[in-house]
């Protein structure tokens, strides 16, 4: 344990209780969350075919089962006490390592070297624990039934019943596996690979084999799906790109690696279990393998798909064959599909194709393919997205899989599997008995605090943006304030009036039948997605994201911040915690997201969500030279930084952003006696560059720690955030000074050494030491703006204080309680409190009432 009775080690500086806990804790909880993301996993975003979301942690579709290691607490009902928090965050620091050198391991040293990697989940991190914790409530909020004779909404009870099914494995056992093979056999045409050479091949139609499979809601080898329309948010319109693939992404095939060989080794074992005839396996399992690389050789990453190369192209139903040459009729496939739902397309409802190369490249391989191969592979990926749902001798050949691909060595418990089945398909259900038993409603308002300061953080950097030309920082303003907020829950959840809550789940009946149940909420789905086609858009709906989720995302087409219930828990966020934790916690991540509205992707979205151009092309051309710094400076960490260089700028900034909105409330807040929290956060890249990738560019960071740039965690040139605003003083002549605070002049000391009265000075040293009437006298004091020497264009924010006050108090007077433009010069002149001095050539220049001259913060 860290004592800080303790004599400080050689290289640090003697920090006191409260400083630490102002200074390091926010960074400390903001380290931990970098730890959420530690395996280099990416936003979690919807493909471009349907809607863009991003967020800072990892998605739950493409994670590891969650652990089954104990809750954190043995009750989540119970916040830890502030002084709890502290000490445990001041155990995880390492107080070994030098923070200017490398904050990641000093802040977090003793917690990764004491913490325990659980079997199920090959990582541990605080995102891993939070999710745990979650997944232990959903387990205690399902398994029970209500007593008291209560009545619960049917979409709740059929929650309940969807789990008990799940987890009902005697009954999995009886179903077997004859549901799902009577569907292959007189639905989809047989799988060959069980059939060996008695598979008729005359039986094979490609087109009506997708069709029948998306009535299960599979898009296989391309996603037909509705969306919002990119360039008009206010209609839906038909989305049409590519597919998943089994191994989700192209870099998996392009090396043979354990992770392919247990791949081909998964369908080996699974087929093997459904038949008798193994002659003809291993060759067609080649053969399914060979033609899913083939294909994902076009498969566009998730990095392309953002970047948006190939622009999407807008046409309509009755001109979709011209829009693209394909030997598959499209045309007729998305007319065909709406029909599940009895949808009738029109001539001239608008279709959006995205990745068209992978569009055309992919009718050229399935007419070249043999029918058996392709028949095989597609029925195979039918199967293996039902592998969980089936007897556990067929899910233990995914499971061998999944301890290869996942890094893991045994498989999470049946509970917790099933927990995350029913919240993944039933969450809104499943949240309305999770806020009323672990929620705090206090949370959800003092988060909406939160995202106001650090909005008006974001707003304040945006006008001290000196790249962007007027127009375009105006627009970025406003999309700024119009940036809409889901927090916590969507009002409709936790209502008496439950109306909406069962119309969402109105088509789920289910009954003990698990693998029934599993297959028939996948044709609901199916129906739904092409229902909504022609529905009214709700721009402010929360969509497929439940508050039982532990992460949080921006909506580039919605323009919209979500901060789901489950988040909004220690480590990043307490209601009853001091408001500098929060800010260093939850306050990163909201910054990191509104951030997300104006890096290389946001900016491309207007406020209302429309993706049309609205920066002019000289402004892009400065972001994009910032950029580039970003670029080069994580590359240099070893990482592809072009690639990641949209998470790093929302890391850059969400640091920036929080920090401020920090400040702007510290001469009003009293801190437990604090006198002001230095709130540092940082978060994403690998855990440890997303920490010293940030915090090396971050001037504050440096006065905190007395760093000296050139020291491993800062940057001698710093690259400024390209989302927001220069952090590189220009120089600036001031032709006239006045101070603020009384400088008696000997030896008249009626007068300041500016030739004023004391009655003309606010004494700053006064107010600043109480904070009680600090802002109130501010505010009020007559003539500020002239005081602060800013009523013509030529003079610059000049403020006089004592020699011991640290000039980041200074910056944040003038920046985030006075709400003017941001000091070019700031400035610590040597000299006596009584008897003012200046010396040299710098007494030269301020007798010639001329100063020119440069001078970096992180310097005074």
């Amino acid at each position: 344990m860290f004592y800080f009775s303790q004599p400080p080690k050689s290289g640090f500086r003697l920090i006191t209780l409260p400083r630490l806990l102002s200074v390091l804790v926010g960074i400390f909880v903001v380290t931990t969350i970098v730890l959420a993301t530690l395996y280099g996993i990416k936003e979690n975003r919807i493909p471009a075919a349907t809607t863009v979301v991003t967020t800072i942690f990892p998605p739950s579709t493409t994670t590891p089962p969650s652990t089954t290691t104990p809750p954190l607490t043995t009750t989540t009902t119970t916040p830890l006490t502030t002084t709890a928090k502290a000490y445990y965050l001041i155990e995880s620091i390492d107080e070994t390592v030098e923070p200017c050198e490398d904050f990641y391991h000093f802040a977090c040293g003793t917690w990764l070297k004491n913490a325990r990697i659980p079997e199920d989940t090959g990582v541990q991190n605080i995102f891993n624990l939070l999710d745990t914790q979650l997944d232990f409530n959903i387990i205690d909020l399902l398994s029970p039934t209500p007593g008291n004779g209560a009545v619960e909404p049917k979409a709740v009870i059929n929650a309940r019943n969807l789990y008990k099914s799940c987890i009902n494995e005697t009954n999995i056992e009886i179903d077997g596996v004859e549901l799902v093979l009577s569907i292959i056999n007189t639905e989809l045409g047989g799988w060959p690979i069980l059939q060996g050479a008695s598979w008729n091949v005359s039986t094979f139609n490609l087109s009506n084999l997708l069709l029948k499979l998306r009535k299960y809601d599979n898009g296989i080898v391309f996603s037909v799906a509705t969306a919002t329309d990119q360039k008009n948010v206010s209609v839906y319109d038909i989305g049409l790109g590519q597919g998943s693939l089994g191994l989700q992404e192209r870099e998996y095939y392009n090396i043979e690696t354990d992770v392919t060989a247990a791949y081909r080794q998964f369908m080996n074992d699974f087929a093997s279990q459904l038949t008798n005839e193994t002659s003809s396996i291993a060759a067609d399992v080649l053969a399914i393998y060979l033609f899913e690389k083939n294909i994902s050789q076009y498969h566009w990453t998730f990095y392309e798909q953002l970047l948006r190369v190939n622009e999407t192209i807008q046409t309509i139903v009755g001109n979709l064959s011209n829009s693209f040459k394909s030997n598959f009729d499209f045309t007729n496939y998305l007319r065909q599909s709406y029909l599940i739902d009895n949808v009738t397309l029109l001539d001239t409802d608008i279709v959006s194709v995205s990745e068209v190369a992978y569009l055309v490249n992919l009718s050229l391989i399935l007419e070249q393919t043999p029918a058996r191969v392709v028949q095989n592979y597609l029925i195979w990926r039918f199967m293996m997205n039902r592998a969980s749902s089936m007897p556990k001798r067929i899910r233990s050949t995914r499971e061998q899989f999944d301890r290869v691909f996942y890094g893991i060595s045994s498989e999470p418990a049946r509970a917790t599997t099933c927990a995350n089945y029913v919240n993944n398909n039933m969450g809104f259900a499943v949240s309305r008995l999770y806020i009323r038993k672990y929620f705090d409603d206090n949370a959800r308002n003092q988060s909406k605090e939160l995202i106001k300061n650090i909005r008006s953080s974001m707003m304040t950097m945006l006008q001290q943006a000196s790249w962007m030309d007027n127009e375009s920082k105006q627009k970025a303003i406003d999309k700024a304030q119009a940036i809409y907020e889901n927090i916590g829950y969507p009002d409709y959840v936790a209502s008496d009036n439950i109306t909406q809550l069962e119309k969402m789940y109105t088509e789920y009946v289910f009954n003990a039948s698990y693998i029934n149940n599993v297959l028939e909420m996948q044709r609901v789905n199916a129906q739904e997605d092409f229902r909504t086609l022609r529905e009214v858009v709700d721009h402010r709906s929360w969509g497929d994201l439940p508050p039982t989720v532990v992460n949080a995302f921006y909506e580039p087409p919605t323009n919209a911040l979500s901060f789901p219930a489950a988040i909004l828990q220690m480590p990043y966020f307490n209601k009853d915690a001091p408001k500098y934790l929060n800010y260093g916690a939850i306050g990163m991540v909201i910054g990191h997201e509104i951030t997300h509205g104006f890096d290389d992707d946001g900016r491309q979205y207007d406020k209302n969500g429309n993706r049309v151009p609205w920066w002019s092309n000289s402004t892009i051309n400065q972001f994009n030279e910032r950029k580039q710094c970003i670029i080069d400076q994580y590359s240099n960490y070893t990482l592809n930084g072009e690639q990641t260089q949209g998470e790093n700028i929302a890391d850059n900034g969400g640091i920036k952003s929080s920090f401020f909105a920090s400040q702007s409330y510290a001469c009003v807040e009293n801190f437990e006696n604090i006198t002001r929290p230095k709130v540092l956060t940082d978060v994403h890249s690998l855990a440890q560059f997303r920490v010293l990738g940030p915090l090396s560019n971050f001037a504050e960071f440096d006065r905190v720690f007395n760093c000296i740039p050139g020291q491993g965690n800062s940057r001698v040139k710093k690259c400024a955030n390209p989302a927001q605003y220069d952090f590189a003083f220009q120089s600036l002549p001031i032709n006239r000074r006045r101070c603020i605070a009384f400088l008696p002049d000997n030896p008249n000391d009626k007068l300041c050494h500016c030739n004023r009265t004391k009655d003309e000075h606010l004494t700053m040293n006064e107010q600043w030491q109480s904070n009680e009437k600090c802002c109130e006298d501010i505010h009020t004091m007559k003539d500020s703006t002239k005081e602060q020497g800013l009523s013509l264009i030529n003079r610059a924010p000049y403020v006089r204080c004592d020699i011991e006050t640290d000039p980041s108090i200074v910056e944040t007077i003038l920046l985030y309680i006075w709400r003017i433009p941001r000091p070019s010069l700031i400035m610590q002149v040597t000299g006596g409190h009584k008897y003012f001095k200046l010396r040299g050539k710098m007494e030269v220049n301020f007798l010639d009432d001329f100063v020119k001259t440069k001078f970096k913060t992180h310097k005074n």
